[in-house]
């Protein structure tokens, strides 16, 4: 036995035993256990296997970097893959098990991969995959998905429940060891509104793992004493298990807390999981700093474990790594572990000091080897004893566990997040934290300081400063003094030189000094390059522990200075955050918000069937009595706005006010035709490309004033356009005077359309609405008799004479009707989407089913509106290039069957006659169709290689899917009044 649990001391409640299992054998632990320490205290020292050797991995750390401790906790729905033992708090009932291992965690034939290790260096998928080609769909890729991933995620519905919430502050403190908590305190007495986050269930952070005496109490009951005290203030909130895991504009903090991830059965009344987001006047980060795992031949072999971590385990929980232990450091970590180890009455078997001259500060007898190196390690699934070399000779030293201290890295992730570099400092042999004002400041390790002290009187100058900064009177009060801490100092060793084994840089990922050194040769020396040749620093591990030693390693390699060689970039998130946690209240049927038009009772009292259309529900048809399918209801009401007057609800359009004195400016650039002498009360259909020529959306845009225009979007592209407008207003030109606001929930608009709707409006609107006084394409304010003020747009996407109405939302039930009571006379009926779609593919009109991402305007039939003389507009330029433009490029058309029995469906392709399917022959694909009761006929639109010069043309229709095929002859995809005399009437 190695591992286990000391009689006396830290602070886990022995009072308090919990039950727990391990690949299903029962264990016990204490309150205040994280699962890795109940794990060691249980002699648990193996508990995963690597990703891709399958080696034998421990417990490395004591925090969230951990990279080896990696298990899946729950069962069924709560089943939660990759969680860090080292950070899951214990509780009654846990029930983990080990990952990446088959059958057993001691019996894994994985393992086959450790001898296979020199063909599978860095790089190697690049290399083995590429050849025979046939070889990549029916071998390659089904192994490489059953290798992917470490844990399994569950395949059953989660039961808790998640949400989000805001909070705001005067100042956030990131971290809640001394530093943030001299910061939180300091800053609370001066009436600041303070949020003190940490990721821990506990809070105090690394002085919870120390014995320094801070103001002559223990480091726990100081902390114990400063957090009742910042309980005592009604402004500060207390965060405990919330990881700020990301730093975002306008110094908004993303945040997640878990509520109820340490209890077997949530309460359902409460989510288990809440993202917060924070947003704060000024943010102190105090996040600490990692030690450094030294790379030398065997690191990896389980017992072998970082040195701060073991005193974590030791004072903090009260468990021993081992009996006998060695101490392998370049720094004062290590002795200091040492010193924990003996005073608890553990043997030593030797510190090994790379420093050719070391401190007097090792416990009384311990041997000490300086200016030495571990260069191999025993043991298999459990660490036996160490091989050190030095000055050329070598010696087996036998221990149970090791501790290695390679120097510390302060924790900057948050301060990178938004674009700055982390900066070396030769000082520190670390990179600290960039310049990035005094919206965030580190502070303590963080901030590259090294001593208890320095950190406390780091966090109370960080919020004084901040103070002064917000205008506010400090109220200072003296520092606690701090007694017995140990010198941190250490000298750089970025490897062992000499390794009989794999030196490890990325525990997770297996990424050893050799692979770095191939990647260096095959020109992958850049870090990022190096990173995602090697994999070294990627998954959930991110490059905590590895990523600097990587770096150091590289620089080594080159003859330069990290400096020059930098980190990989960090993004958010910190540590992984469940999908759960993420989409909150958003789930199930409320995965996605359910939007309900101003018409929407309008449309239910009349009988509508409704679909879902994007985020909306939309009526699709209206049935009538005696209809016994859902054609026949569509069929009536084609026929009757064709024939009379149809109202229909269009509210879920996009809808953008733009303002301003260089708004029309603004429009001639971003619509491919021209906008910039649109005169006031008229609207203009509009075409917007991307960048690269292809359609983005189509719409109208009407003046209704000066420097006043409104626009409208498809349904489903409202939030993209606006955001496309955003970017433009904002990065392209801000130099142009343009403002815009979505208004697409104050207005309810309605489309009346038939050669009657003048006559049924007219009964409602005050206005003149004659053909000379309102013609097509008009757009204006107008009244209604009662006294509202609605807009009037007389456009049609039916081709029919046709307006839309808008009204103020709350208004647009008893408009609508109105509507119906005043054309009830005239025949007028509702009519839904499905009718809307039959009318335009009559008509000719395209949607997104033609413009699909991938067609131009020509394509479509729209090319006379890319204008020729506007100087310039977005996608103007590639809009030409050859590809786009070349003759047999997929054109609109319609189509008819010669057999009108036969039904045309959207998705099917077009061959010419004879010509067996394949992709050779495929000459293009049915966009959209329906049946079309005016014509008595199924009709489609269709995009057809060359199909304008093609018109009258046989060809067959092929539905590979339905087994069907037929022949259909190409013509104008206009199919009603191609003279356009409805429009005008």
């Amino acid at each position: 036995m190695s591992a286990y649990r000391l009689t006396t001391g830290g602070l886990v409640d022995r009072s308090a035993g919990l039950a727990f299992t391990f690949d299903g054998r029962p264990m016990r632990g204490f309150a205040g256990d994280t699962l890795a320490s109940a794990l060691l205290a249980n002699n648990e020292v193996l508990v995963g296997r690597s990703f891709k050797y399958h080696r034998p991995r421990g417990i490395l750390t004591a925090g969230s970097a951990e990279p080896n401790a990696l298990v899946t906790i729950g069962t069924g729905g709560r089943r939660e893959p990759n969680t860090r033992a080292t950070v899951a708090e214990l509780f009654n009932g846990l029930d983990a098990i080990s990952q990446n291992r088959w059958p057993s965690l001691k019996h894994d034939i994985g393992a086959v991969n450790g001898l296979l290790s020199p063909f599978l260096g860095a790089g190697f998928y690049y290399k083995t995959f590429m050849w025979p080609a046939a070889f990549w769909e029916k071998v390659y890729e089904p192994i490489i998905r059953r290798a992917a991933g470490l844990g399994k995620a569950s395949m059953q519905p989660d039961p808790d429940r998640y949400e989000k919430a805001w909070a705001h502050c005067d100042l956030l403190v990131i971290g809640a060891g001394a530093a943030g908590l001299m910061a939180a305190l300091t800053a609370a007495r001066s009436g600041l509104r303070v949020i003190l986050a940490d990721e821990g269930f506990r809070m105090g952070g690394a002085l919870l793992s120390e014995t320094a005496k801070i103001g002559g109490q223990a480091p726990a009951d100081f902390v114990a004493s400063v957090l009742e005290e910042l309980k005592s203030f009604p402004d500060v909130t207390l965060m405990p298990r919330t990881t700020v895991f990301g730093w975002y504009d306008d110094n908004v903090f993303g945040a997640v807390e878990k509520v109820q991830k340490h209890v077997a059965e949530p309460s359902p009344d409460r989510p288990v999981e809440r993202v917060w987001r924070i947003i704060a006047k000024r943010a102190i980060m105090a996040t600490g700093a990692e030690e450094r795992p030294l790379v030398f031949g065997g690191n990896d072999t389980p017992g072998v474990m970082m040195a701060s971590a073991m005193r974590t385990y030791l004072n903090r929980y009260a468990v021993a790594a081992g009996r006998k232990v060695a101490v392998f450091t370049n720094g004062g970590s290590g002795y200091a572990t040492a010193q924990a180890f003996a005073s608890n009455g553990i043997e030593i078997a030797a510190i090994i000091d790379s420093r050719a001259v070391v401190p007097d500060v090792a416990p009384k007898g311990a041997r000490i080897i300086h200016n030495g190196g571990i260069v191999a390690t025993k043991g298999g699934n459990r660490l036996s004893g160490v091989v050190v070399e030095r000055s050329g000779f070598e010696e087996v030293i036998e221990c149970d566990a090791l501790a290695m201290s390679g120097g510390w890295s302060p924790v900057v992730h948050l301060a990178c997040q938004r674009g700055r570099k982390p900066v070396w400092s030769d000082e520190h042999q670390a990179f600290l934290a960039p310049e990035n004002g005094d919206l965030l400041t580190p502070a303590g390790a963080a901030a590259g300081l090294s001593g208890l002290g320095d950190a406390l009187k780091d966090g109370q100058e960080k919020a004084l400063a901040i103070l002064r900064g917000l205008g506010k009177r400090p109220k200072l009060r003296d520092l606690p003094e701090v007694e017995g801490e140990y010198d941190p100092a250490f000298a750089p060793l970025w490897y062992v030189p000499g390794a009989q084994q794999k030196a490890f840089v990325d525990f997770q990922n297996d990424v050893h000094v050799a692979d770095l050194g191939l990647a260096k040769r095959e020109a992958y020396g850049f870090v990022e390059h190096a990173k995602r040749y090697t994999t070294g620093g990627m998954a959930t591990d991110q490059g905590k522990l590895g990523n600097v030693n990587m770096a150091g390693i590289l620089a080594g390699m080159k003859g330069v200075s990290p400096a020059e060689i930098g980190t990989t970039t960090f993004r958010p998130f910190y540590t992984p955050v469940s999908f759960g946690a993420m989409a909150g209240t958003s789930r199930d049927k409320e995965s996605r918000p359910t939007r309900y038009s101003p018409l929407h009772n309008w449309a239910k009292k009349n009988g509508a069937t409704f679909v879902e259309a994007g985020l909306w529900y939309r009526s699709a048809w209206f049935p009538r009595a005696g209809e016994a399918t859902w054609r026949d209801s569509v069929d009536r009401e084609v026929l009757n706005v064709r024939a009379n007057a149809g109202l229909c609800d269009v509210s879920t359009l996009g809808k953008i006010e733009i303002f301003g004195a260089d708004a029309a400016e603004f429009l001639n650039r971003v619509y491919s035709n021209a906008f910039l002498k649109l005169p006031v009360g008229r609207a203009r259909y509009g075409l917007m490309l991307r960048e690269d020529g292809i359609v983005f959306d189509d719409g109208t845009t009407s003046r209704l004033a000066e420097n006043h225009y409104f626009m409208t979007t498809t349904t489903g592209h409202a939030a993209e356009v606006m955001t496309h407008l955003e970017h433009c207003a904002q990065t392209l030109w801000p130099n142009l005077d343009v403002r815009f606001v979505s208004s697409s929930d104050q207005w309810a608009q309605m489309a009346l359309a038939g050669p009657k709707s003048r006559t049924i409006l007219q009964e409602l609107v005050e206005d003149d609405l004659s053909n000379e006084a309102f013609p097509f394409l008009s757009a204006r304010e107008v009244m209604l008799k009662g006294g509202l003020k609605a807009r009037l747009f007389r456009i049609s996407f039916s081709g029919e004479l046709a307006y839309e109405l808008a009204v103020p939302a709350g208004y647009g039930e008893a408009v609508a009707d109105a509507l119906m009571e005043a054309g009830a006379p005239h025949g007028i009926c509702a009519y839904g989407v499905e009718a809307l779609a039959v009318l335009r593919i009559e008509k000719g009109h395209v949607t997104h089913n033609e413009l699909d991402g991938r067609t131009t305007p020509d394509d479509v039939g729209l090319g006379k509106m890319v204008s020729g003389t506007k100087p310039d507009f977005i996608g103007k330029h590639l809009a030409g290039r050859f590809g786009l433009t070349a003759a047999d490029r997929l054109q609109l058309v319609g189509l008819k069957p010669v057999d009108v029995a036969n039904t045309i469906r959207a998705g099917s392709h077009i061959l010419k006659e004879g010509a067996k399917p394949s992709l050779t022959n495929d000459q293009g694909h049915v966009s959209s169709a329906c049946y079309s009761p005016g014509l008595q006929s199924p009709i489609a639109l269709a995009l057809i290689k060359s199909g304008r010069e093609r018109h009258g043309e046989k060809v067959i229709v092929w539905d590979g899917l339905r087994n069907e095929e037929f022949p259909a002859v190409i013509c104008s995809p206009v199919f009603i009044d191609p003279e356009n005399g409805r429009l005008h009437q």
